[in-house]
């Protein structure tokens, strides 16, 4: 009963921890207007927020070989909280840049901590599980850009305080439950950092490919998602809809693509996820008409959104209890580095007259031929399973 409490908690704290990501993307607008920056610039507020998620991760898995591993989640919610009211209090965009920065290493600090207590809770079913708490944290993408056009009648900043708040009340109910929860003894192997890591290294790099370019892709897509759907004719309104279209269809895929991870070949079914993104997003380029993008939208929502879970699942699944938070760490860390850039990417070639349509077809075509070369190197027996 208290492993399952402890869940519950771990899925509201999820939920605050993306929603902190997710909450910049349907503010560029208003930081374009308010601060009279171009896109360039606004993207790279997103990218400092996940560069930011990026960058405590490597130390956070050298101290999971001595620290508790849910030490360390609580101290990554006191982190969202103070970070978030430092946001909320900018008055230009240095400010707001640092702001962002800090909320992301918040985030970077939870997952790297809590994904391998939930794999060492629950070993049994680690696909199930993550899917759940993926789909936790993927709700709050889907009421980001609503929450948002809630906060803006009052203030944007109000959405920053509330994080801000609901970090501190998630914080303490989660340290209450921790502290009377019976915590698993696997992570106690993995004690040495640098070994652990180096002795993963071709499971590491295997991930990196697979999920690499295609989280590129994705950052730099969702975050400009409004203003693409705009440049296609349509409305603010209809716009910031698709944004939610995108991340309602990520729910039921974070639940069911973790279900499925349990149960089919992982590399093959990784690859096939990365292959029917590169398809989808290919096809979101050559539709115009509402309903057609309605369409496409939830399939590139759900697709992608099918391949965190899965990428999870195939990592923590197969580590070895020695190496688990070392090895995940270090694959987490460039992970989000790798994909922290596209949203800077894209601005600058948006800002250079590049059109949408151009940029994420070109970007889709690149993947798909990434794709085929994993396939093959798979199909020869080259990549670790």
């Amino acid at each position: 009963m208290t492993r399952a409490r402890l869940f519950a908690s771990l899925c509201g704290f999820v939920f605050l921890i993306n929603l902190a990501r997710i909450v910049f993307a349907p503010l560029l607008d208003v930081f374009i207007a308010e601060f009279g920056i171009g896109e360039a610039t606004a993207g790279l507020i997103v990218t400092l927020a996940w560069v930011g998620s990026a960058a405590p991760r490597l130390p956070t898995g050298w101290l999971l070989t001595k620290v508790p591993r849910h030490h360390v989640v609580v101290s990554s919610g006191v982190i969202l909280a103070i970070s978030s009211g430092i946001a909320a209090t900018a008055t230009t965009v240095r400010h707001l840049m640092v702001g962002a920065f800090l909320m992301g290493i918040a985030s970077g600090v939870y997952f790297v901590s809590a994904n391998p207590l939930l794999s060492e809770l629950y070993p049994e079913r680690v696909g199930r599980i993550l899917g759940i708490h993926g789909a936790a944290s993927q709700v709050a993408a889907v009421i980001a850009a609503p929450f948002v056009v809630l906060a803006l009648f009052i203030d944007w900043r109000l959405s920053l305080w509330a994080i801000a708040v609901g970090a501190a009340v998630t914080t303490a109910y989660t340290w209450f439950v921790a502290r009377k929860t019976e915590m698993p003894v696997a992570g106690q192997d993995d004690r040495n950092f640098v070994a652990g890591a180096l002795s993963e290294w071709r499971l590491i790099v295997t991930a990196l490919a697979i999920v690499g370019a295609a989280s590129f892709v994705w950052q730099g897509l969702f975050n400009f998602y409004e203003l693409y759907m705009q440049s296609k004719g349509l409305s603010g309104w209809e716009a910031g809809a698709m944004l939610t279209i995108v991340f309602t269809a990520g729910v039921p895929a974070f639940y069911f693509g973790g279900d499925m991870a349990d149960r089919f070949p992982q590399v093959p079914y990784l690859l096939g996820i990365v292959g029917a993104f590169s398809a989808s997003v290919l096809l979101l380029t050559m539709v115009e008409s509402l309903l057609a993008l309605i369409v496409v939208t939830t399939v590139v929502g759900f697709i992608i959104h099918a391949l965190f879970p899965a990428i999870d699942t195939y990592l923590l699944g197969t580590l070895p209890d020695s190496a688990r938070g070392s090895a995940y760490a270090v694959f987490s860390s460039t992970w989000m580095l790798m994909q922290a850039v596209g949203s800077s990417v894209v601005g600058l070639f948006i800002e250079r007259g590049y059109t949408y349509d151009s940029v994420f077809g070109s970007a889709a075509l690149l993947l798909g031929a990434t794709v085929l070369v994993l396939v093959v190197l798979e199909r020869t027996g080259r990549l670790p399973s």
